[in-house]
């Protein structure tokens, strides 16, 4: 009965072991009752039915303890509490930017840089739990993939269905930042990131990367660029009339123009060079804009001292009740 309940005056509750002496005491007093007529044997009365009084007789001292014991607890002041956390998040809205340019078959990375970036990503995605994300891929063009959302899953499915040769080739940084900035420029979230990944240079596109960055630090956004490739020359699977063959090719990254993005917009220009930096570099980042949450504990009691005392009060008086009026004696 009293699970989930605290009571403020515990120590009260310790009269309730006074109810089986005053049931003892009630008990005894019976016994010592001297009756009004005297018989010498009860056989004469032993086909006379009980009435319901004689049923109820006990009632009114049973009513009586309970109500005692109801009161007891009432003044021990019982409580149930309910609990709970106010969070509060400064949000984050992330738009993440990918090259899908032909470049990023290069197998340096396990399978290739585009599939290890798919992966990385798709962590990233996962340790994330209040942000809005939404991902843009490029190569000589830009498009959305899928706008700023929460719902992480749709999101992962989009990221899979991701292939290189799905837009014309190239390496259209400016046109890629610009559309990040059109995803992010009108976001209320306290934080605006962009995570750019790209392992070439530019050399497609309308808008000069510069200027781009330079547009999305007017508009509060911070870049994060990410270089992809070994250092020096890296595989790449060529089709031949014998299958594919692969070949090395040169690595370029114009490291000196994603340096000047991240520095323009406040950002951070990283190198991976292998799987597990490229890793590394992620998780970088997300500790880096890590929402920021402001836990509030709280805890309300709630009393419940009134129904406690109004049930012991009812009792009482139904005890009342019976032994002055329904069950009262004859004169």
């Amino acid at each position: 009965m009293f699970k989930d309940i605290e009571f403020a005056n515990q120590w009260i509750l310790y009269l309730l072991l006074l109810l089986p002496l005053l049931f003892y005491s009630y008990w005894k007093r019976r016994d010592n009752y001297s009756p009004s007529i005297l018989f010498s044997s009860l056989k004469l009365f032993g086909d006379v039915p009980r009435g319901i009084k004689e049923r109820l007789v006990h009632l009114p001292a049973l009513l009586r303890l309970l109500g005692i014991g109801a009161l007891i607890v009432a003044f021990a002041r019982p409580q149930t509490f309910s609990s709970g956390e106010n969070i509060y998040t400064e949000g984050i809205d992330i738009a993440i930017v990918l090259d899908v340019s032909g470049s990023m078959l290069a197998e340096d990375f396990k399978p290739n840089r585009l599939e290890a970036a798919k992966n990385v990503i798709g962590d990233f995605i996962r340790g994330r739990t209040n942000d809005r994300i939404g991902l843009v891929i490029f190569a000589g063009e830009s498009f959305t993939q899928c706008p700023l959302t929460i719902d992480y899953n749709v999101l992962r499915n989009l990221l899979a269905e991701i292939k290189s040769g799905m837009i014309q080739d190239g390496t259209a940084i400016g046109n890629a930042i610009a559309n990040g900035v059109n995803r992010l420029k009108d976001s209320n979230a306290k934080s605006k990131v962009m995570i750019l990944l790209t392992d070439g240079v530019n050399n497609a596109g309308e808008i000069d990367p510069v200027t781009a960055a330079q547009i999305a630090q007017k508009f509060g956004i911070r870049i994060y660029t990410v270089g992809v490739g070994s250092l020096g020359q890296a595989p790449y699977p060529f089709q031949t009339p014998f299958g594919i063959r692969r070949q090395m090719v040169p690595v370029e990254i114009d490291e000196n123009l994603l340096k000047q993005i991240s520095e323009i917009t406040g950002g951070k220009y990283f190198r991976a060079t292998s799987n597990r930096k490229l890793a590394e570099i992620y998780e970088e980042i997300d500790k880096l804009e890590k929402t920021k949450v402001e836990v509030t504990s709280y805890r309300h009691a709630k009393e419940l001292f009134f129904f406690w005392a109004l049930g012991g009060l009812i009792l009482l008086l139904t005890e009342f009740s019976l032994e002055k009026f329904y069950l009262r004696k004859l004169p």
